[in-house]
């Protein structure tokens, strides 16, 4: 596979930078003065982020109001190869697909099928990417008689069908129990709903009362964005407006040469695994990463990753493209907005059937973003020497899906889905100070439902949401914190925990920075998670995990604590978790990776993580050389370090 975004149009020029052009060849090339070009461009990502916004406020389904699930995007017309110069803000594992998506959707149905007002659907991952919950939504923009560009949303819908409600296990084992598959299908015909897909989407769906009216919003979203370009074509003339579309997306291709002629020429790898699939822990999933550079351009290759999986942890090609881009814009080219011309310089190999390249029908894709992460952390750790002071350190590596579902005492059926797992976590240090430690990883730049929504959504309790002392990776900049979360859940309900990478650690420390923790999960019995009538909650000692079920973990098969020598307890060895009220579950994630030498780091920077509890007191002197009295707890002001003996201690390791 070999990607490319240069429309015929564009090619006469691009032996000239687009700062080197004078006014003249400016408009020459865009149809519009610099200061035009500008402003569509700026308008364009307004228009995507207005849409956004509509969902957000008056979407219905938790995963889209509480999640962020979902992006915009605008494409430009078939005769320039449908560019795409403008993506939101939200889920960025979305708009790396997109161009291909909207490309392919279009393509297939027929270009000159559509009319004004249609909706085209599409949800099938070898067609346009992600998995069978994210639908593609795309609606034609006419401008006197023609189609001259494309609104779109993907946005994910709460519930497809399939075999598990909500979706998200790593358990299916081919396309017919992941869910309903959508070919290209009109949803609206001329602005009126075309009745048999909406039957056929709500036939085979759980929860339509939800998903029928998120359509409805989304189709309203999709019908600003098209009055929106309308507006911006009536002012500024279409020539302008496609001018700009060019004008964004050469930008970008720009950007993107530039930072890769400042990437040393070479040959780099990396070998990137994930724990097993949803059969047995026999197999471990393994992503290899080639990196050539040459000059202005790159080449990736996935030769030698594993075969596709027995289950739906796989990745679609168009996935693995995503992941590609997403990993350098985080390395090399962060500051220019992404449009697709930003592969133009880049070029995929990737053989179909492996882990990230899946084909039906066994190769079946629903957890697409546990494997592209791997390509995304081994993009990373193939590049880190090359990048030096600039690399970056790894996140949690996982999202630790917890997908639940039950029925409330009255009746009524309840999901909840990516609420109350390990969904958030640490990131990894950078040469700009220490990592967070409570965000999305680096693939979804999502929301973090409130806690009063996840309680009035379902039948649960959150019962803590903290930092795990010493798990951060340390550093002369530290990792982000791994997230412990607590969750009661008060009726019976059926539970599918998807915590993909705690094999290994995931939050790689760079530029000799150290890794963080692994993480894990357990389930917690009723008569061990019993808070009724208690004053605190269910503790942290080590001595608590002896009465608890294994989920997920490198453990001891004792105490049941997490111990980097122990026994991997795999996730899906109980494909299904059946619990009893009152029952809770308790996940870690996996901590950030650290950046530099710890031993360079401030002393006070050590006392300061001491005090906040990042680090514990031994820990300070065991990774940093760094000696720290007093009590972080009961007199945390008075927490310092005493300058004499961290002289002696980093002395004496040095």
């Amino acid at each position: 596979m070999t990607t490319t975004d240069t429309a015929p149009s564009d090619t006469a020029h691009s032996d000239i930078a687009i700062r080197d052009l004078d006014d003249a060849e400016f408009r020459a090339r865009y149809g519009a003065d610099r200061f035009t070009a500008s402003v569509l461009g700026n308008r364009m990502r307004y228009i995507v982020e207005h849409m956004s916004t509509g969902i957000l406020r008056n979407a219905f389904s938790l995963i889209l109001r509480d999640w962020y699930d979902f992006n915009a995007t605008i494409s430009g017309p078939p005769e320039q190869n449908y560019p795409m110069p403008a993506v939101g803000k939200s889920l960025a594992a979305f708009f790396g697909t997109m161009s291909e998506a909207v490309r392919n959707t279009v393509e297939e149905f027929g270009p000159g099928e559509l009319r004004e007002g249609d909706v085209l659907v599409s949800n099938d991952p070898y067609r346009v990417g992600n998995h069978v919950n994210d639908v593609c939504f795309i609606r034609p923009v006419f401008h006197e008689g023609r189609v001259v560009s494309y609104v779109s949303i993907r946005a994910h819908q709460l519930d497809m069908g399939g075999i598990v409600p909500a979706g998200f296990s790593a358990t299916k084992r081919n396309v017919y129990e992941t869910g309903l598959v959508i070919a290209p299908t009109l949803l609206y015909r001329e602005g009126a709903p075309v009745r048999s897909t909406f039957n056929l989407i709500l036939d085979n769906a759980r929860f339509g009362p939800i998903i029928l009216p998120d359509i409805k919003t989304i189709n309203q979203s999709l019908a600003l964005g098209e009055r929106l370009i309308r507006q911006s074509i009536e002012r500024y003339g279409i020539e302008a407006f496609h001018g700009a579309i060019r004008y964004a997306v050469d930008s970008s291709a720009e950007s993107m040469a530039m930072a890769l002629a400042g990437l040393p020429d070479g040959h780099y790898s990396s070998r990137e695994s994930i724990d097993a699939d949803g059969i047995d822990d026999t197999v471990q999933y393994e992503v290899a990463v080639d990196v050539r550079k040459v000059g202005e351009r790159l080449e990736i290759d996935f030769s030698g990753t594993s075969p596709q999986a027995r289950t739906c942890i796989n990745a679609a090609a168009l996935d693995a493209k995503c992941a590609v881009v997403m990993a350098l814009k985080f390395l090399i080219d962060p500051t220019e907005p992404y449009t697709s011309g930003a592969f133009r310089s880049i070029d995929l190999v990737i053989p179909p059937g492996t882990v990230v390249s899946a084909v039906p029908p066994d190769g079946a894709v629903f957890m697409y973003w546990e494997t592209t992460q791997a390509i995304i952390r081994g993009i990373f750790r193939a590049l880190d020497k090359a990048l030096g002071e600039r690399a970056v350190g790894g996140d949690y590596g996982s999202l630790n899906i917890h997908n639940a579902n039950g029925v409330l005492p009255g009746g009524m059926p309840w999901v909840g889905t990516a609420q109350c797992g390990g969904e958030h976590g640490p990131w990894g240090a950078t040469r700009h100070g220490d990592a967070d430690s409570y965000q999305s990883f680096y693939q979804v730049n999502a929301l973090d439902p409130a806690t009063e929504a996840i309680e009035s959504d379902i039948p649960a309790v959150v019962l803590r949401k903290e930092y795990v002392i010493d798990s951060a990776g340390a550093g002369r900049h530290r990792g982000g914190a791994a997230v412990r979360k607590d969750t009661l859940y008060l009726t019976d309900a059926e539970h599918w925990s998807n915590p993909l990478s705690t094999r290994t650690a995931t939050g790689i420390g760079v530029n000799e920075g150290r890794s963080g923790s692994q993480g894990a999960v357990w389930l917690f019995p009723p008569e061990v998670a019993d808070v009724r009538g208690r004053a605190d909650l269910v503790d942290t000692d080590p001595s608590v995990y002896a009465g608890t079920i294994p989920v997920a973990g490198v453990l001891d098969p004792d105490t049941k604590t997490t111990d980097p020598a122990g026994r991997y307890f795999y996730f899906a060895s109980t494909p299904v978790w059946h619990t009893a009220p009152q029952s809770m579950f308790r996940y870690e994630t996996n901590g950030g990776g650290g950046w530099g030498d710890p031993f360079g780091r401030d002393p006070q920077d050590v006392c300061d993580d001491v005090r906040d509890e990042y680090v514990s007191i031994a820990g300070a002197l065991a990774d940093y050389g760094v000696v720290v009295v007093g009590d972080p707890q009961r007199d945390p002001e008075g927490v310092r370090v005493d300058v004499e003996a961290t002289a002696r201690a980093r002395a004496v390791a040095g």
